[in-house]
């Protein structure tokens, strides 16, 4: 199997390795297609995402399709429009597919919003997506059946990264000025003592270099494509096994782009959908989180890793966020207790 990017012929291996920052990727064949997708996304292809999961799902479809299937994967929002648009995008047939935050449209998709509450997903971001797999198909596929979901994911364990300034316990945070990638992340941030600035990952870079923040929450995996290491000077990393806070990913197609297709391709795509699918695109985010965490040691950054009992002390005063959310969801009629009860046993049924 070979890719094309801009007429060149390269064998998989080194298409992959080519792909990081090409605009466009598409999985060619010699055979005939009978479907084309056109599947955008908000960052690069240097991307744990991008690199460990998109581009290798859309070679997967393309080989088990015998090349019935193109996927063209455009990066960095090369079709147009803004991350927070996405969503739409695709529930409209915009683009074919698209991977994407709900997150970024606050309040839109408020069910999704309990694995992104501190200190429930674990710090697996891999197990942590079974377990997301198994509430979506428990508690959330209404809210999304406007587009066709095919799989649903969180990261690895999200660390606070500052510029000329440093965390290393919970008073430190007072003042700070934080991006915050979702509105529960937000919530915690301000609970904490500090401001959050709701910036989509993308434009983070230049909000630190200008000092529009003081720093942001993001996991590891995504600071070598954005940079980061070259302009945060601390990196705070918390103990214990569940994650400060987290983030839901979706990827999916565009639903009638879906339903168009023979069924024979439709189910292609289902065999590359659902609870493997989740699991394979939150062990895209553990690798990315590696060679991330690597690059930071290897600089004279400030690396903090707090201890359990100073995260205790986090978790604790993050506590109030989920009572918070819990009562706020109920009064919109969710069983939201019943719900963050729910998604802590799944994570901890996967995380063992």
């Amino acid at each position: 199997m070979k890719f094309n990017l801009g007429g060149t012929l390269l064998g998989a291996a080194a298409a992959a390795a080519l792909s990081i920052g090409m605009s466009g990727l598409a999985v060619t064949s010699a055979a005939a297609q009978d479907v084309t997708l056109r599947m955008q996304h908000f960052i690069s292809n240097k991307g744990a995402i991008p690199r460990y999961f998109i581009l290798p799902w859309a070679e997967k479809i393309q080989a088990e399709s015998n090349g019935r299937i193109k996927v063209e994967i455009y990066p960095s929002m090369q079709l147009g429009g803004k991350p927070p648009a996405l969503y739409d995008q695709m529930r409209d047939g915009v683009i074919d597919g698209a991977w994407t935050i709900p997150g970024y449209t606050p309040g839109r998709f408020p069910g999704a919003e309990v694995f992104e509450l501190p200190f429930v997903s674990s710090t697996n971001a891999e197990a942590s997506s079974r377990a997301l797999w198994e509430f979506y198909e428990k508690y959330l596929t209404e809210s999304f059946s406007d587009v066709h979901v095919v799989a649903m994911h969180v990261h690895g364990p999200g660390a606070i990264h500052l510029r000329d300034k440093q965390v290393t316990k919970l008073e430190d945070m007072q003042g700070l000025k934080l991006r915050t990638p979702n509105r529960v992340a937000g919530q915690l941030l301000a609970a904490l003592g500090a401001t959050p600035v709701g910036i989509p990952v993308p434009a983070f870079p230049e909000s630190l270099s200008k000092g529009v923040v003081d720093g942001g929450v993001i996991p590891f995996e995504i600071v070598p494509p954005l940079k980061v290491q070259e302009l945060a000077t601390s990196h705070t990393i918390f103990g214990g096994d569940r994650a400060f806070y987290n983030t839901v990913f979706i990827w999916g197609m565009n639903k009638a782009k879906y339903e168009s297709m023979p069924d024979d391709l439709k189910a292609i795509i289902d065999n590359n959908s659902g609870f493997e699918a989740a699991a394979w695109a939150g062990r895209a985010m553990d690798t990315g989180d590696v060679p991330g965490l690597t690059l930071v040691e290897e600089t004279d950054n400030t690396i903090n890793r707090l201890s359990d009992a100073e995260t205790e002390r986090f978790r604790e005063a993050a506590e109030p966020i989920i009572a918070q959310w819990i009562d706020e969801m109920s009064g919109k009629g969710l069983p939201a207790a019943q719900m963050v009860e729910d998604a802590r046993a799944m994570v901890a049924k996967y995380a063992n």
